[in-house]
């Protein structure tokens, strides 16, 4: 059994917004895979399938951001699998909107979402899919205003592009491995290019 957890914030409010980038991701993933994104437990809403080849598991925590270790613990124990078989998916303010990172393992960069399950579960050895959204235009932007905004109409490409190709780099994560992902899309090109 793999998990695939992408991070946000419950609530409408918050459906679109930057910090919930994730969340897209993940419910792209259900669409893809034709199974519902609806079933709610305490910890999550969460869809099962085969993706891959595998049987995985797709959630989104109903916790708010900074509090996502206990939901993602908890469907850890829940299924019973250990943390390498998770796949984090998140937004990420270092990257230009439109791109995406692999990470075998790694820190949490200053996100708290991040910084969150990685206290939660003792470990920074989990793989993750990183998907940008930039930084603020204006260098003194209040960052938590900007990661809870929506996205403009003219980002909203730029994103589709990124949601796709992050849901492309989970698929190939649990078809082919970390290492193999990471070799096809941690280019160091433009985000319109495709791998």
């Amino acid at each position: 059994m793999k998990l695939v957890v992408g991070l946000g914030n419950p609530g409408k409010e918050y459906a679109n917004s930057r910090h919930n980038t994730g969340a897209l991701c993940v419910q792209l993933l259900a669409k893809q895979m034709g199974v519902p994104l609806e079933r709610k437990s305490r910890l999550a809403t969460l869809a099962e399938g085969d993706l891959a080849g595998q049987r995985t598991a797709l959630a989104v925590p109903r916790t708010f951001m900074n509090t996502s270790g206990g939901a993602v613990s908890g469907l850890l124990q829940r299924y019973g699998i250990k943390p390498q078989d998770l796949i984090l998916v998140y937004d990420d303010l270092d990257l230009p909107l439109g791109t995406i990172r692999v990470r075998p393992s790694g820190s949490s960069a200053g996100h708290n979402g991040v910084k969150s399950v990685i206290a939660a579960l003792g470990t920074e050895q989990f793989p993750r899919v990183r998907i940008g959204i930039d930084r603020p235009v204006q260098g003194g932007a209040d960052q938590i205003a900007y990661v809870l905004s929506a996205f403009t109409r003219a980002e909203q490409a730029q994103l589709n592009k990124a949601l796709e190709r992050a849901a492309e780099a989970v698929v190939c994560v649990l078809a082919g491995g970390v290492d193999a992902t990471m070799n096809r899309y941690n280019r160091k090109d433009t985000p319109d290019n495709n791998p």
